[in-house]
């Protein structure tokens, strides 16, 4: 049986995907456009969430905060002035390489250590840090919907009732 922590981050991958099929749907300048919210626009905040991804298979996989720290500045250089085309192809790398990552792992509830330099030592599960990944993405998600809304576009609905439903409707097909 699917552990339910990798069935959260297939909702995850689920969700980003229904972003991205959204902003195919609408002008490039939709990604682009500059606004006032929480990022300045809705690229801004993908690129948050793909850094964010990173950072925590990075810290899963063991690497040091300065090792993780170092690659932000990859991951930024990687980013830059792709389109949502290319981003969305990078995002699919990404979760390719967590599929792999958490398959990988005997256990996802062992716990490990991450390190902060600021917040100290933190220990917790496997399954506790893919949690806080698809959290931290449905909230950045909602920016995105309401950043979109803000010009004048309708939002997609990312809730992850709305992928149960969709699973439910491919395991009836």
């Amino acid at each position: 049986m699917k552990h339910h922590a990798v069935q959260l981050y297939e909702y995850h991958i689920w969700a980003n995907e229904r972003i991205f099929q959204q902003l195919k749907e609408l002008p490039e300048e939709a990604c682009r456009q500059e606004i006032q919210s929480i990022f300045p626009s809705v690229y801004s905040a993908l690129v948050h969430i793909y850094t964010a991804d990173h950072i925590w298979l990075y810290a899963m996989a063991g690497e040091s905060f300065e090792k993780i720290r170092e690659a932000i500045g990859g991951i930024t250089e990687e980013t830059n002035g792709k389109s949502a085309e290319e981003l969305q192809q990078l995002f699919r790398t990404a979760s390719e390489r967590y599929k792999e990552f958490l398959a990988g792992l005997p256990d996802l509830d062992a716990t490990t250590q991450y390190r902060h330099p600021t917040y100290g030592v933190l220990e917790a599960r496997y399954s506790d840090i893919v949690q806080h990944v698809v959290n931290h993405g449905t909230y950045h998600r909602g920016n995105i919907a309401a950043m979109l809304r803000q010009q004048g576009y309708a939002g997609v609905p990312t809730d992850y009732v709305f992928y149960l439903y969709e699973l439910s409707q491919q395991a009836q097909a």
